[in-house]
């Protein structure tokens, strides 16, 4: 968790958390291949030493690894990534680190000698630099030593957006234009806004799609007509969406019971599909951290006021959320957080081993499973209700993992199923997971007994993938990370139908969803 979440694609590739960003607004589905790193560059030309490509040279930084990077970059870059399947006219590039940075070294020289090969009228650079703020001063001279720096590594950005915590004051734009040898023009201002999906809204009232257009030559494009109305259709549903957010005055309280709270990005995923959601919603998120090793009874000995904290803001929210995770610890606050919410009525939504403790639970207060665990956590247990796939290795903890895009299939007699309508009433969803734990087949009988209900399952109905409570306004559980395909103007639908639920809205919000299932490409009277 040094670094937040890991993100997953279709692909099953475990990649950073840029990379699920760029999905959620671009509305686009990446690849392994679109995240490279130091190490996989490496092993490549290791790879292609080792084949014989390189005749027994020997194999250096340059030209090797850097004509390596640029091959790859030129590759990945003619990969089709949305619904139309056609060949992009513009790939962006996120060279992260900081000039100077020993790791990034290869790769700067490579976009160097990039800009070469793309061609005149091909290649775009933005640098990205921080201004900060010192004592009401705005201060450009880290911006001036960053620009020298990359100048002196042989890259001349086209654009400088300067990050701050307040807007661009006149002089402060002039400054970085003068000492930096670029236009005003070429200066984005990108100030701290009161949500990020103000931002597309701030970079076009500043521009930036002009200067995009004329260093890029994008008028000399050939785009058909649906796709330009697809796209002029989005950017109105974006404005609309983010514009209204402003004037939200309710608001939707959702616990987040985990064990990872005090670094929030652990859960990035998690929650811009809650924000998703809630602005689906029209309501304004407040979301509660809770750490689940906190509700368990032996903290109310050594810490009281953690214990109350936390069941205070149990039972005061609107709907408990149990995310995925990993190992022993917290285990039994998130089963008493889901008893909580099963006994209460309180909606509930368990994601990966959020679901895997529901069902612990359930076992044991309603089946009578007082034994009930995971073979996780508790490997000696006499009811493991939850278990390692057995289907998978366990030589490690590395490659053992069901990663990737995986079907789910609704079961008969399913029809009433709230989050089943949520998706359209389709016999099969496919979604993304990322798990070494699945529920035990053999007490599926003994849950259904008891009321809980798989809903569906994958992989021939030997996986359970989704429970739901009937009798509840909205208990549901599921084993893959439907957070991992939630996006801005389209939100997952058991999040959608988990905030909907804790707002009071869910039966409103289901007819919309029918209604909009309809449209295609989610965007109203546009078609391609």
């Amino acid at each position: 968790m040094k670094h937040g979440e890991v993100f997953v694609l279709d692909d099953g590739g475990e990649v950073d958390l840029d990379l699920g960003n760029y999905e959620r607004y671009l509305n686009i589905t990446l690849k392994r291949d679109n995240n490279i790193t130091t190490g996989k560059m490496y092993q490549h030309v290791i790879e292609r030493e080792r084949r014989g490509d390189y005749l027994g040279r020997t194999v250096q930084v340059v030209p090797h690894l850097t004509d390596a990077i640029q091959d790859w970059i030129e590759r990945v870059a003619r990969t089709p990534v949305d619904d139309t399947n056609e060949e992009p006219d513009v790939c962006i590039i996120e060279l992260g680190g900081t000039v100077g940075d020993i790791e990034s070294g290869p790769f700067i020289e490579a976009m160097r000698q990039f800009r070469r090969r793309a061609g005149k009228d091909n290649f775009l650079q933005i640098h990205v630099s921080l201004i900060p703020v010192v004592s009401g001063e705005q201060k450009t001279k880290p911006t001036q030593q960053a620009i020298r720096d990359v100048r002196s590594a042989g890259l001349s950005p086209d654009l400088i957006a300067c990050r701050c915590v307040e807007p661009l004051e006149r002089s402060t734009t002039d400054k970085i234009a003068m000492f930096c040898q670029v236009e005003a023009e070429q200066v984005v201002a990108v100030h701290d806004v009161s949500s990020t999906y103000h931002v597309p809204l701030l970079l076009e009232k500043q521009g930036l799609i002009r200067s995009l257009r004329k260093i890029l030559q994008l008028d000399a494009l050939t785009i058909s007509s649906p796709l330009v109305q697809k796209g002029q259709a989005t950017w109105r549903q974006w404005k609309t969406l983010t514009v209204a957010q402003d004037h939200v005055l309710d608001t939707v309280t959702i616990a987040l019971v985990g064990k990872y709270t005090k670094l929030h990005d652990s859960y990035l995923s998690v929650i811009k599909s809650l924000e998703h959601a809630a602005m689906r919603c029209n309501r304004k998120l407040k979301l509660i951290w809770v750490e689940a090793a906190h509700l368990e009874p032996q903290v109310n000995q050594e810490r009281h006021a953690s214990y109350h904290k936390a069941w205070h803001e149990i039972c005061t929210a609107d709907g408990i959320l149990v995310p995925g995770g990993f190992g022993e610890r917290g285990i039994e606050g998130m089963i008493a957080a889901a008893r909580w919410a099963r006994q209460n009525k309180v909606p509930f939504l368990g994601i990966c081993l959020g679901m895997q403790i529901a069902v612990i639970e359930f076992a044991r207060s309603m089946c009578d499973i007082v034994e009930a665990s995971s073979s996780e956590f508790a490997p000696q247990c006499a009811d493991p209700v939850v278990i390692y796939m057995p289907d998978h290795s366990r030589g490690g903890l590395g490659a053992t993992m069901r990663l990737g895009l995986q079907p789910t299939f609704f079961q008969p007699h399913s029809e009433w199923s709230k989050l089943r309508r949520l998706y359209g009433e389709k016999a099969e969803v496919h979604e993304r997971h990322r798990h070494r734990y699945e529920v035990n087949p053999e007490y599926i009988d003994r849950l259904a007994q008891g009321g809980l209900e798989f809903i569906g399952k994958g992989d021939e109905n030997k996986r359970m993938e989704i429970f739901e409570l009937k009798d509840h306004p909205w208990y549901v559980g599921v084993q893959f990370h439907p957070e991992y395909l939630s996006r801005v103007l389209h939100p997952s639908q058991p999040y959608l139908g988990f905030v909907a639920a804790s707002a009071g809205c869910l039966e409103a919000v289901v007819d919309k969803e029918m209604e909009m299932a309809t449209m295609v490409n989610g965007v109203d009277g546009v078609s391609i």
